[in-house]
């Protein structure tokens, strides 16, 4: 049995681009599809991956148990465009199925159909969500290097994406302990700026560049505009900061220096541009507990400061461990940590 992918009983979740030729394409980090299946003993997808760099991995829950396929291998290329997504299904039984991205946009999935077998039979799937929630961020919001368990604050093992699960991340974990469908915008080494950051080297390219897109990724084909009334946040939380350091940690050098002014300046203004489209979201500004210099977070304390003067719905956030809490990517347990206290963060906003 053929399941088309637009298929109304399916339920997508994230910036997804509808309008791509031959089916749906999942670009974000965190971004999904569920479905309820009954009917069948097995579940496979077709897809077309494109890849700019890692191997590609993506995530499958089936009934709450999670497992991760490589779609593409750069040491064992192959090319095969169909997957398993679950086997072993009981047909009497309805099963719920997820499948997401776990990567940012190193790499993009378009899927062409899923198969399942000739009695199979969709419901339809519609989750209850108390809140609506965006992130914008760099590779810690997009769960980079998470499931590393055995280097919780210690520097990242050598991987090629294998590690990579934004399901761990602190921002679709916290989603879920809100109940919160998310939109994670967020993408490894971007910065505010561009020349500055690590995405997109060596013509480095910062935030401005994406947020505001579905496709983004310049290796991967023509970028897309995102329309913003499609989904509409109860919280926006901005955690970007953290790579604009490098080639040079200006920010720490030289405090009021001409290129930090600047940067405070254009994160204002970055902000003010997320304020037209999210007219009525709380914005919580923030870093991660990633180490860096504590003057990134006086710089985005003294830019809400002055914002807040005029508008009471902008919000500073520090993590307890916020800037020092590991030389590398942040783990599962680490980001268990961060949720909580976004969480109730949050909470303590909308009461």
């Amino acid at each position: 049995m053929r399941i088309d992918p637009k298929d109304e009983r399916l339920e997508y979740s994230g910036r997804v681009d509808f309008d791509s030729v031959g089916g749906p394409t999942l670009v974000y980090a965190c971004s999904s599809v569920k479905m309820l299946i009954t009917g069948t003993k097995t579940l496979k997808v077709r897809l077309v991956n494109r890849r700019s760099w890692n191997n590609s991995y993506m995530g499958v829950l089936v009934d709450n148990e999670q497992s991760r396929i490589c779609i593409y291998d750069e040491a064992n290329p192959t090319d095969n465009d169909i997957f398993t997504l679950a086997e072993g299904l009981d047909p009497a039984s309805t099963h719920e199925i997820l499948f997401f991205k776990r990567m940012d946009s190193c790499h993009t999935v378009q899927i062409l159909e899923f198969l399942a077998d000739d009695r199979a039979e969709l419901k339809k799937c519609r989750t209850h969500y108390d809140l609506k929630m965006e992130f914008y961020g760099d590779s810690v919001t997009a769960g980079e290097v998470s499931e590393a368990v055995d280097y919780c604050k210690k520097p990242d093992p050598a991987n090629k994406g294998e590690y990579s699960n934004a399901y761990w991340s602190y921002a679709w974990t916290a989603a879920r302990l809100l109940n919160a469908e998310i939109h994670d915008i967020a993408q490894g080494g971007i910065s505010l700026l561009d020349d500055t950051g690590w995405y997109a080297g060596p013509d480095f390219k910062g935030i401005y560049n994406m947020y505001d897109r579905i496709e983004y990724n310049p290796d991967l084909g023509v970028t897309k505009r995102f329309d913003f009334n499609s989904y509409m946040p109860d919280i926006v939380v901005i955690a970007i900061g953290q790579n604009d350091a490098n080639p040079v940690n200006f920010m720490a050098e030289n405090y009021d220096g001409e290129m930090s002014v600047f940067w405070r300046l254009s994160y204002a203004y970055f902000i003010s541009l997320i304020r037209k489209r999210r007219p009525d979201a709380h914005i919580i500004l923030t870093t991660t507990i990633l180490e860096h210099d504590a003057a990134w977070d006086r710089a985005i304390d003294e830019v809400c400061r002055r914002m807040r003067e005029k508008d009471d719905k902008i919000h500073h956030f520090l993590y307890s461990q916020n800037g020092c809490g590991t030389p590398g990517h942040i783990r599962k347990p680490e980001a268990a940590v961060m949720a909580e206290e976004l969480k109730n963060f949050v909470l303590s906003l909308i009461g």
